[in-house]
């Protein structure tokens, strides 16, 4: 059985979907013919939120690449330290054109409880152990963020199972969500810098 949570629109109101698919057998062997969903209607502030967010993020890309326009192209097979000098670059310039930026930019007050209420319906479905297990299996679990930091090379990037990615506000290239402890992280993947971070969202 696999757990997804998707946004949609009933009746013109958005909902999130909370999607239960049977991909076993049912009792007796009779093949499973479908799934069905629980609707959890958004708020028309939570609707708002998210159009916000999205905004947010087209900004935050339109500085990102104007910074990264002004790096060395390495057009033909760069080596990994063509890679990682133009990335700590990237990352350099990018925190130097958010030097005032602040926990919350991103996931204000009304984002973060939009994520904890969507992944506790996702952890509390039938599949819900499972996934958390695959979270936390090389979730590093740092005790302390900063927004503009790098993210520790050391420390792997947590897994993020499908059914927790598909509720979330869909990224723009180059950004990723990643689990630190109980806390969703918004980072660059490209500068390798974190943007923004909750507060604990897991259940």
């Amino acid at each position: 059985m696999s757990t997804a949570i998707h946004f949609c629109r009933v009746g013109g109101t958005a909902v999130v979907a909370l999607a239960l698919t049977f991909a076993g057998a049912q009792a007796g062997g009779t093949p499973p013919t479908g799934g069905h969903e629980i609707p959890v209607v958004l708020t028309a502030s939570e609707e708002q939120a998210v159009e916000g967010f999205k905004a947010r993020l087209k900004a935050y890309m339109k500085v990102h690449r104007k910074l990264e326009a002004t790096l060395p192209k390495h057009w033909y097979h760069p080596t990994p330290g063509q890679i990682d000098e133009n990335q700590r670059a990237l990352g350099a310039l990018i925190k130097d054109a958010r030097s005032s930026a602040k926990q919350g930019d991103f996931f204000t007050p009304e984002i973060e409880a939009l994520v904890k209420r969507t992944l506790k319906a996702v952890l509390s479905g039938p599949d819900g152990q499972s996934i958390k297990a695959l979270i936390m299996d090389e979730n590093p679990g740092v005790p302390n963020l900063t927004v503009n930091d790098r993210y520790p090379d050391a420390i792997p990037l947590s897994t993020m199972p499908p059914g927790v990615l598909k509720p979330l506000p869909k990224l723009e290239e180059d950004l990723e969500y990643r689990f630190v402890g109980k806390r969703l992280v918004l980072m660059d993947a490209e500068a390798r810098i974190i943007i923004d971070f909750t507060g604990d969202v897991l259940p």
